[in-house]
C-alpha cells in the first residue's frame, strides 16, 4: 500500500483554476497503480472526486467534477495531477490522493492505503 503526498492547493477566486499533484515520496512511478482524488469539505465526510485506472488510464469522475476537473498522469508517470477549473465555493476543503481499488478494470473511489496530509483548497472572493 502506498502513502502518497499531495501538493498544489491554495486560495483561488470563484471561477479560477488550480492543479493538484500527487506523488510517491519515495520517487517511484505511479504507473502501475490506480490513483484517486478525494475531497473533504469542512464538516463533511471525505468523498471521491476522480480516479484513474491502471494500464489504459480509464478515468472516473464524481458528478460534481464532471466537465470541470481532469485527472491525468505526468509525463514521467511519477505524478497524478488533478486539474480543476471553474472552481466554486463548494469545492473548498482538503484534497487527498490515494491508491484506489479497481473493479473489472475500472478504478473505484475506494482508497486502499493510508491517508496523507492532504492539500487545502479554498475558493473564496
Amino acid at each position: 500500500q502506498l502513502q502518497l503526498v499531495e501538493s498544489g492547493g491554495g486560495l483561488v477566486q470563484p471561477g479560477g483554476s488550480l492543479t493538484l499533484t500527487c506523488t510517491d515520496p519515495s520517487g517511484f512511478s505511479l504507473e502501475s497503480y490506480a490513483v484517486g482524488w478525494f475531497h473533504q469539505a469542512p464538516g463533511k465526510e471525505r468523498e471521491g472526486v476522480s480516479c484513474m485506472s491502471v494500464n489504459d488510464g480509464r478515468t472516473s469522475y464524481a458528478d460534481s467534477a464532471k466537465g470541470r476537473f481532469t485527472v491525468s498522469r505526468g509525463n514521467a508517470k511519477k505524478t497524478v495531477t488533478l486539474q480543476m477549473t471553474n472552481l466554486k465555493p463548494e469545492d473548498t476543503g482538503v484534497y487527498y490522493c490515494a491508491q484506489v481499488y479497481q473493479r473489472y478494470g475500472f478504478c473505484i473511489h475506494s482508497a486502499m492505503g493510508p491517508w496523507g496530509q492532504g492539500t487545502q483548497v479554498t475558493v473564496s472572493s
